[in-house]
């Protein structure tokens, strides 16, 4: 059983609904099957954890926070190449946003725009407002890894990577309930295959996002 309410389909949603992405609250768990992007590969308030390092870099980015019961672990982020490094970085930051959306409440989700756009950023909505119209959310650490960088021609790059949500947990947003009863599965196992653009700030934004669960990839 997957642990997380499954991608609604993206021409569902709105330009309205992209737009607001007010507290609707995490990652993106439709599959596409085989496509591929091409050159890359195959109450109360509570304590709150930091997101990924934010860089010295002049830019200024929306701060991202996560419950203290949630994390996001992310493997493989110092590859010794510098351009490389700072794609996995705001892969990674795309990737807590989506998961700040979903999990904390609030009037306003910046990061979501600041690091998503395009099919990405209306793949991302669709999912947020997924579990908050199933009024729920989720708890626990979910695990980002053997995230690989292609770059694509036209400055673009590719990112695939595994995630891995066997320690996560659905969270009722009414009640609180966490329901731990549900065992792991290989619906739990997902592989991403992800373009990303530089804009004019200097932000590598994810612009096309297409998921696999229970890829066999991604199983240990």
């Amino acid at each position: 059983m997957n642990r997380r309410p499954s991608l609604l389909a993206a021409a569902a949603l709105t330009a309205a609904a992209v737009l607001s992405l007010s507290a609707c609250g995490g990652d993106e768990g439709g599959s596409k099957g085989n496509d591929k992007i091409a050159g890359a590969g195959t109450g109360s308030e509570k304590r709150e954890s930091p997101s990924p390092t934010t860089p010295d870099d002049g830019i200024n980015r929306p701060k991202i926070k996560l419950p203290a019961d949630v994390k996001d672990v992310f493997e493989g982020s110092g590859t010794g190449d510098a351009k490389k490094d700072a794609i996995l970085a705001d892969n990674a930051r795309r990737i807590s946003s989506v998961t700040e959306a979903v999990t904390v409440e609030a009037k306003s989700h910046p990061a979501l725009k600041f690091y998503s756009s395009g099919d990405a950023l209306l793949s991302a909505a669709n999912h947020v407002q997924g579990f908050s119209e199933k009024g729920k959310s989720f708890v626990g650490t979910t695990r980002y890894y053997d995230r690989q960088v292609t770059f694509l021609k036209g400055g673009a790059a590719a990112v695939t990577y595994c995630m891995d949500a066997t320690k996560t947990y659905p969270k009722d947003r009414e009640t609180g309930k966490v329901d731990k009863s549900i065992e792991a599965s290989d619906q739990d196992y997902s592989f991403y295959n992800t373009r990303l653009e530089k804009n004019a700030d200097g932000v590598w934004q994810t612009t096309s996002v297409l998921t696999t669960t229970a890829a066999k990839r991604c199983m240990p």
